[in-house]
């Protein structure tokens, strides 16, 4: 267990480095670059479900999405199903830098390791990788609420150790 326990940590500081420097490499900072990757997972969506998928405020996310619009990352599109409600889209030229500095060489270095696994095996890592998630989405909410405890002055909600 702890190795498993060490290997995922150091699985974790790749992945933030690799985050960061293909950040850097598209100029942007790393909130922006998350939101990119959720636009660039999930599609068009709305400027509130990109503040609901990145954890940001509306108001952040409208800040984000100017940066990106700037950038000629994103562009705001007419949702066709409701001309009123404004919707966020990656433009040609983020999938194309993406594709470039993601995709492609990810996709290429991949593909020969997942060969080694059979489909008994892959199941087992995506059911591995959406529990690790999930661990990780309750831990973040339970650090949210302790930041509102430390905020309002209350002290550790969790115990002192608490949470994971």
């Amino acid at each position: 267990m702890r190795r498993l326990g060490e290997e995922i940590r150091a699985g974790q500081r790749a992945t933030d480095v690799v985050d960061d420097l293909a950040a850097e490499l598209m100029g942007v900072n790393r909130t922006d670059a998350r939101c990119l990757d959720i636009l660039e997972q999930h599609g068009r969506i709305s400027a509130g479900e990109l503040a609901v998928a990145s954890g940001l405020t509306t108001g952040a996310v409208t800040a984000v999405v100017d940066r990106l619009e700037q950038a000629g990352y994103v562009q705001r599109v007419s949702d066709p199903n409701d001309r009123r409600r404004v919707l966020v889209e990656l433009t040609e030229k983020a999938h194309e830098l993406m594709w470039q500095l993601m995709g492609r060489p990810l996709r290429e270095a991949t593909v020969p390791v997942m060969n080694r696994y059979s489909d008994a095996q892959l199941k087992l890592l995506i059911e591995f990788q959406r529990q690790g998630r999930e661990l990780q989405e309750r831990h973040a909410e339970w650090l949210r609420e302790r930041l509102r405890a430390d905020k309002l002055g209350r002290g550790d909600p969790g115990g002192e150790r608490g949470g994971r």
